[in-house]
């Protein structure tokens, strides 16, 4: 019992079977089509979110035969869309519900592409959990990654206030404080 509160959220290699047979190698790698693209939420907000049918019609109201799949796979989207139902993705990447990460204030603000977090992605067929995903995982970047700080005044005025030549880490501006990611 006590071991399963420890590994919580912690699945790294996690790989499970889709509804929908589908291939970031094909879609991010292949023809290039940007992450946030489909996973809108990573500019908007706290999560990525899990890309809707609508999103995929964007393409496949064109696009009407898979390069791996044929027309199996695209006529599961078109059966969601004409039923009015979701297309019901498992959720790979999960953190505890104790844990707060915003993906816009890391895509927007720190400018993190999603591989490094996710991995190449680009690369996937099918996605797994690239990434530990754990607290010290977290707090290991927080300690290594660089302030994004170009074109921000906010972070001019801090450089000028902490006055060093070294740059300035995320830690050095409250990224290792247990409420930033704590409730």
């Amino acid at each position: 019992m006590i071991d399963g509160l420890y590994s919580i959220g912690v699945q790294q290699g996690y790989q499970p079977k889709q509804p929908i047979a589908f291939s970031h190698k094909i879609h991010a790698g292949q023809y290039e089509i940007d992450c946030k693209y489909c996973h809108t939420g990573a500019i908007h907000g706290r999560s990525a979110n899990i890309p809707s049918p609508n999103i995929c019609m964007n393409c496949h109201t064109q696009v009407r035969t898979g390069t791996n799949t044929g027309e199996a796979e695209i006529a599961k989207i078109y059966a969601a869309i004409e039923n009015n139902k979701p297309i019901e993705w498992v959720r790979i990447h999960n953190l505890p519900d104790l844990a707060y990460f915003n993906h816009s204030q890391h895509v927007n603000v720190a400018g993190i592409e999603c591989q490094t977090c996710h991995g190449p992605i680009e690369e996937m067929d099918v996605v797994k959990q690239y990434s530990l995903l754990t607290m010290g995982w977290c707090i290991d970047c927080h300690r290594k990654t660089d302030v994004n700080t170009k074109g921000n005044a906010y972070y001019d005025k801090l450089l000028e206030l902490h006055d060093s030549k070294q740059p300035m880490k995320v830690e050095d501006i409250g990224g290792l404080e247990c409420a930033k990611c704590h409730y």
